[in-house]
């Protein structure tokens, strides 16, 4: 043990002297470089401080801590789970350049027959709540026959304001029909020489406040309308009318309450009668409207007052039912109603009336029509129905005694009988071709006359519309009626304001032959603002009568120009 103390101490001494050697001869060497005198000879070169050194490397040690004030608001929502495909979402089209609309035009031509053509349209333009504009329309013809003159004028300003819960509209029209009573009878040559002249003037004014549509299914629908018109011809008669109509409707759910009411008040004067013919109506009714049907319920409660006073209550039904959507529809109606006859209405088909002419409303006691109707496939529509109509008082034309180019107005005292077939085609082979036909098939049954004079058994009208290119397009039409009866008193017949039951052994049956009306037409589009146009009637020359005595045109040819802006 005291060998091995002595061993660590004898080290320590030896390794503490050795230190103090060196250090020794450290000391010699520096006080000798100190003595010696060095030149170095370099270029500068600064040294900057470490204070001024700038890093180019970030601290990544300066972490600073940022603690973010967060807010949170839990929603309650229910967890759908849908895992069906998701229906994808068409692209929207760029809209489309406005088009530039061409609201007005003017129209004039001038052909055979001395025909003169003049029509103007005129209209405000595009306007979402405001509408107005107005027509004139000029037409006149000298036919070959003596005096076998016409000339018709018309004029017609109207407007419409779209307001925000209500629509208000409103027209006035102004029309002219001249004439001669032109009659003639073949066989007679002396008969009417000098045809007298006639004149048909007709003013109307009419206005009309509507209730806008709205989704709401339990809202409340209804309309006001005024018409009322003041009709002269050339010589005593005179007429003045004024309807009132209301409409009311109200929703509940698949039902709908509602009322139609009108008043009608009219008054006809000549220089020997005058006759006040008023009507109230009401037709309360309720409809049912589900999907793929509707059925309206409800009865047409009329009022004679006036010269005539009676009281009649009528069914008024229809329903439409839908077997195929957009394919066949089934229909059908039961009605009744009181026709209100005026000189206005008579002279609307026949213009060459007779003076006096007694005026009654017809009853249609009881109508009943049912058919079928719906489209084929694109460019495809048609609608078909049977119809049988029963009527007491039914009007009808007959030649007067004294004056055979005139017309008197006689009724059919009881009930006559309407049996029909009425058949409608539509055809849209592409954009520039389109053909449109109509058929009626009448069975008259007559109550106390032989026959329902002037009233045909059959009547075709057809349509062709046909576009070549931008450019040229034609149109063509076709009118087909078969024979008709007239009756011609023989002997002086009872007054006509007595008139109630014919005598068969004074008259003499005159037959009206059919004919077939067929007129063509092409219209040529020079520019954006010029076109001429062409039409011939009566391609056939047909010299058909539509009433006895009355040949109408033969062939006439026009064609003139329009220009647009």
């Amino acid at each position: 043990m005291k060998s091995i103390k002595y061993i660590y101490s004898s080290l320590f001494f030896i390794a503490a002297g050795l230190m103090s050697a060196q250090a020794q001869e450290k000391k010699a060497e520096e006080k000798a470089v100190v003595n010696e005198e060095i030149e170095v000879v370099r270029p500068y070169k600064p040294i900057l401080a470490e204070a001024v050194k700038l890093r180019r490397s970030p601290n990544l040690d300066d972490v600073k801590i940022y603690k973010a004030k967060l807010n949170y608001s839990i929603t309650d929502r229910k967890l759908e789970l849908n895992s069906d495909i998701q229906k994808l979402q068409a692209q929207a089209v760029a809209d489309e350049k406005e088009s530039i609309l061409i609201n007005n035009y003017v129209k004039g031509g001038v052909g055979s027959l001395g025909t003169i053509l003049g029509e103007a349209y005129f209209n405000n333009g595009k306007d979402e709540g405001l509408q107005f504009g107005g027509y004139f329309r000029h037409f006149s013809q000298e036919g070959k026959l003596n005096k076998q003159n016409s000339s018709d004028q018309q004029l017609s300003i109207f407007g419409r304001s779209i307001l925000d819960q209500h629509t208000v509209s409103g027209r006035i029209n102004v029309q002219r029909h001249g004439t001669n009573f032109y009659g003639i009878d073949s066989e007679r040559p002396t008969f009417n020489t000098d045809p007298q002249k006639q004149a048909l003037t007709f003013v109307e004014l009419e206005g009309e406040l509507v209730k806008n549509f709205t989704e709401d299914p339990d809202a409340l629908s209804y309309a006001l309308k005024a018409n009322g018109y003041i009709w002269s011809d050339k010589f005593e008669a005179k007429e003045n009318y004024l309807t009132l109509n209301g409409y009311l409707n109200k929703r509940i759910s698949s039902f709908n309450l509602g009322l139609a009411a009108s008043t009608e008040f009219g008054n006809t004067k000549d220089a020997l009668t005058s006759v006040g013919n008023n009507l109230l109506r009401l037709n309360p009714y309720i409809r049912l409207q589900v999907k793929g049907a509707k059925v309206t319920a409800g009865v047409n409660f009329v009022q004679e007052f006036g010269a005539f006073s009676s009281t009649r209550i009528f069914p008024a039904v229809t329903a439409d039912f839908t077997l195929i959507p957009d394919y066949l529809q089934v229909f059908g109606e039961v009605k009744g109603d009181v026709n209100r006859n005026s000189l206005k209405g008579f002279t609307d088909e026949n213009p060459w009336l007779n003076n006096n002419i007694l005026i009654k409303n017809t009853v249609e006691k009881l109508s009943f029509s049912a058919g079928i109707k719906g489209t084929g496939g694109p460019g495809f529509g048609y609608k078909a129905r049977v119809y049988v109509k029963q009527f007491d008082d039914m009007p009808l034309f007959i030649n007067n005694f004294d004056n055979l180019n005139k017309f008197d107005v006689i009724y059919d005292f009881g009930k006559t009988k309407l049996t029909g077939i009425e058949g409608e085609l539509s055809v849209q082979v592409s954009d520039a071709l389109k053909w449109t036909g109509k058929l009626n098939v009448d069975d008259w049954k007559p109550a106390q006359e032989t026959y329902s004079w002037f009233k045909p058994g059959l009547k075709v009208s057809s349509n062709f519309l046909y576009t070549y290119n931008k450019k040229l397009s034609f149109n063509a039409a076709v009118v087909i009626q078969d024979d008709v009866k007239a009756k011609v008193n023989v002997q002086t017949p009872v007054n006509p304001l007595q008139y109630l039951v014919p005598n068969t052994g004074i008259e003499r049956i005159e037959t009206v032959k059919g004919f077939v009306d067929l007129g063509i037409g092409a219209d040529y589009r020079i520019n954006n603002k010029f076109s001429v146009f062409a039409k011939a009637n009566n391609l056939l020359n047909s010299k058909y009568n539509r009433f006895l005595y009355y040949q109408v045109n033969g062939l006439n040819v026009f064609g003139g120009l329009t220009y647009s802006f």
